[in-house]
């Protein structure tokens, strides 16, 4: 009897458990439903958690949370921190913009409360070398504080170089303040590199911490903003990080990349997005001082009208998706693309399909070879459709292309952090400069076709000849795009 009751007891023990358990299927499937995704996705997750309930629940929680709509901050402190900033509502626009431009500046403000500055010199890097040179300058002569946030910090030379700097500058009575990513920066997390920061009176913090099983879910949401704030007189932004391999070496190739130095009024947009971040993390608000306008006699475009575009899973509209998206759609000329990983949304695909067989002449350039053979063979599975629509596709072949750069017609660009991919328009914290300026869009364009002389230039006959595993691969792959 005793052991018939064990037995029973075991049998209604699982029972209930499996009962449990599919009700938690059910409830998430009931959440999956209620967030009114696109119905692709969402079908896809009720598939998954249908036909493989214990991997399916937890690739979800990993994978398939949303936080849209999440207020970063408060409405209060965002009020605070513009008041401070002396931000004004979107100014009535120069006569002088075009029509599309017009358009494009009012849609960025709408989405991302992006302003307009005017008045701003900027200097543009397309070497690892130049570009860390001269933040390593500024930051050396820094006299009241340094903002930085960067997706990867490295524990290697380039890395400890600038350990050394901040350090030095907090030791001066500077107030230094970084930013890194959880998972971008983890190996130097766990060589206890932040750690000598915090001991020399650097403040150092991680973006989304995790920590299991409370915030495993953190793992798909990463910020992948690479700003720096100096002084509130000078700004960095763009698509390097800290690391050996963006002084220019892939490999035994070469490592491409862009970036840009601000000075003038727009610098306080870059603040501000830090300000959210820090405060984003639990930490108090942020009101350091703002310069304004600072001239710079070295400066490559002068008097530059420029917006400030920051974007993350939390968005309501997909901030970054929407700007790409209307600056394709309304081209009239040009459209030339540099990306590292090209995985577009329908959307977007359809965006640069219309132009390229509208007429515009339009230019895609991604690398033959990332530094990801995964999103390498997913991108290069785009790149049939694009051949059959009129689109030019330049795979780079000195290295690694990891520049993010869009140049459309002749007055508009932008650089900053955001890859045309799935991950940086629906999952991470991004950042770009908007540039309405055709001194910017020249220097860009030329770089463009600088760039085309390390490139092969594909042709549909010769794409559709390459080997029957390598496509096969490639259409796999691509299948897992939205989580690349």
């Amino acid at each position: 009897m005793h052991t018939e009751f064990i037995t029973l007891s075991w049998s209604g023990l699982w029972w209930s458990l499996g009962v449990g358990y599919a009700i938690l299927i059910l409830c998430v499937i009931g959440i999956v439903i209620s967030e009114n995704r696109n119905p692709l996705k969402a079908l896809g997750w009720v598939t998954a958690l249908l036909l493989f309930p214990v991997g399916g629940i937890i690739l979800y929680f990993v994978f398939g949370r949303s936080i849209r709509n999440v207020r970063m901050i408060s409405r209060r402190n965002r009020r605070k921190l513009l008041k401070h900033e002396g931000t004004q509502p979107l100014p009535k626009l120069d006569r002088e913009l075009s029509p599309e431009n017009r358009q494009r500046i009012r849609l960025a403000y709408s989405i991302g409360g992006a302003n307009l500055y005017t008045g701003n010199d900027i200097r543009i890097f397309t070497d690892g070398r130049s570009f860390f040179d001269e933040l390593f300058e500024d930051l050396k002569k820094a006299r009241e504080y340094i903002n930085l946030q960067f997706y990867i910090i490295a524990s290697d030379p380039l890395g400890r170089q600038l350990r050394d700097i901040l350090i030095e500058r907090a030791r001066a009575g500077v107030k230094v303040r970084v930013i890194y990513d959880y998972i971008g920066s983890f190996d130097a997390r766990r060589r206890d590199f932040f750690q000598r920061m915090k001991e020399n009176g650097v403040e150092v913090h991680s973006f989304f911490r995790l920590s299991f099983p409370s915030h495993v879910n953190r793992l798909n949401w990463r910020n992948h903003r690479k700003v720096v704030v100096i002084d509130g007189r000078i700004g960095y932004i763009g698509g390097m990080n800290v690391a050996e391999r963006y002084m220019g070496s892939f490999d035994g190739g070469k490592w491409r990349d862009t970036a840009a130095r601000i000075t003038g009024p727009c610098v306080g947009a870059l603040q501000y997005h830090f300000a959210v971040d820090w405060k984003f993390m639990g930490h108090d608000l942020l009101c350091d001082p703002v310069a304004g306008w600072s001239k710079d006699d070295g400066a490559e475009v002068s008097d530059a009208t420029l917006q400030v575009l920051a974007s993350g899973p939390n968005d309501r509209w997909g901030n970054m998706t929407l700007l790409f998206y209307k600056a394709i759609s309304t081209a009239r000329r040009r459209v030339w693309l540099q990306t590292p990983y090209f995985l577009p949304s329908d959307g977007l695909m359809k965006a640069l399909e219309s132009a390229a067989l509208a007429g515009v002449d339009v230019r895609v350039m991604m690398p033959r070879r990332s530094d990801s053979r995964i999103l390498t063979y997913a991108s290069h599975s785009y790149v049939e459709e694009c051949l059959l629509a009129g689109v030019k596709v330049y795979l780079y072949e000195a290295g690694m292309l990891h520049a993010k750069v869009l140049i459309v017609d002749n007055d508009f660009s932008t650089l900053g952090s955001t890859n045309f991919d799935f991950r940086s328009l629906e999952h991470n914290f991004e950042e770009n400069l908007v540039m309405y300026s055709n001194e910017a869009n020249r220097i860009l364009a030329q770089g463009f076709e600088e760039d085309s002389k390390d490139c092969s230039k594909l042709k549909i006959a010769e794409w559709n000849r390459r080997d029957r595993r390598r496509k096969v691969q490639e259409s796999i792959y691509r299948l897992l795009s939205p989580i690349l």
